[in-house]
């Protein structure tokens, strides 16, 4: 390989010599950073399809505003089927405070027992065909697990209608009409509980904030508590900067700092809400002029009032910044 020239070596080395004599000195407490956010990453309470989406990227929602709302077509029916239940039980409380049942109650209690034998004799022989065809391979397990609960419900309801055609036959007494009132408030807990996931599912900005990204679409399955929105709220902006082990004693938490960056307002202030409790080496996106010490401390100061619209990722430079003269009085 051939050598370059004595004169060009030198020229180099002397360009390089006032490259670096030349570049201005930072200033005196002046820290490097970046503008970061905590995000909120919200998701449905239950696995379910998405059935909605009421807001997009970049949108500005208010506290309470709708985000997006999941399919409630099953809950519907389970909710539709505990109001039934709970017609059913406060007719029988009506008919146990009663001295006597007349026999045509009986015969209507003796009715709803066929009817209930009925049920369950289907729900046998689905169940019976779905292990078939569950042991053939032809369906999937869970079709099988809901002809099994289809049978036990309808067993149950067997069970019940019977007890009842029994307790129709003598006279009632206290206890029964207890038992009665308990199963009727226990169903009202059910629908209740019911209409709360109902609720749920249609899901509200729990805060201000601008949609950061949204990750699915109306028709998509999500998980439990997979986010579908990102939501960043202003106040969970903050700066995050690197403070040598020199410079450590002159931050403190609480202290309040200003906040400059390029093409920003001039009266942008934070205040330093965390201190890392232990050192690190310098990150390699941080460009200091003149770098005193390999070793660095990761601060954070929360922004306040309009620095709380600088964009993440923005570069900034911290300064410690004096009280404002109401708070010093």
């Amino acid at each position: 390989m051939k050598r370059l020239p004595y004169f060009i070596a030198i020229a180099l080395l002397a360009f390089g010599v006032w490259i670096v004599a030349d570049r201005p000195a930072s200033p005196d407490h002046v820290f490097l950073g970046y503008v970061e956010g905590d995000i909120l990453y919200i998701g449905p309470y239950e696995s379910e399809r998405v059935a909605s989406i009421a807001v997009a990227a970049g949108s500005v929602v208010k506290k309470g505003d709708p985000l997006f709302a999941m399919s409630t077509t099953l809950l519907d029916r389970a909710r539709d089927e505990a109001a039934a239940r709970i017609a059913q039980l406060e007719a029988q409380v009506e008919n146990l405070q009663a001295a006597m049942n007349r026999p045509e109650q009986i015969a209507v209690l003796q009715a709803a027992l066929e009817r209930a034998e009925a049920a369950l004799q289907l729900s046998r022989a689905d169940y019976e065909r779905q292990r078939k065809l569950f042991t053939e391979g032809h369906v999937a397990k869970a079709a099988l697990d809901r002809a099994e609960m289809a049978r036990a419900r309808d067993e149950a309801s067997v069970k019940e209608a019977r007890r009842q055609v029994e307790a129709s036959r003598m006279a009632s007494r206290t206890q029964e009409i207890e038992a009665a009132e308990a199963s009727l408030k226990q169903a009202r807990a059910q629908l209740d509980a019911l209409n709360i996931r109902i609720k749920r599912q249609s899901v509200v900005a729990p805060a201000d904030g601008v949609v950061q990204d949204v990750f699915f679409r109306p028709g998509e399955i999500v998980n439990a508590g997979q986010p579908v929105i990102a939501l960043l709220p202003p106040e969970n902006r903050k700066v995050r900067f690197y403070v040598s082990e020199p410079e450590l004693p002159k931050i403190s938490l609480g202290e309040r700092v200003r906040i400059t960056c390029d093409g920003c307002a001039g009266d942008l202030y934070g205040r330093v809400s965390y201190i890392a409790g232990r050192q690190e080496y310098t990150p390699p996106v941080i460009f200091s002029d003149q770098e005193r010490s390999k070793l660095v401390f990761k601060v954070e100061a929360h922004l306040d009032g309009a620095a709380r619209a600088v964009p993440l990722g923005m570069p900034v430079a911290v300064t410690p910044a004096p009280e404002p003269a109401e708070s010093a009085q």
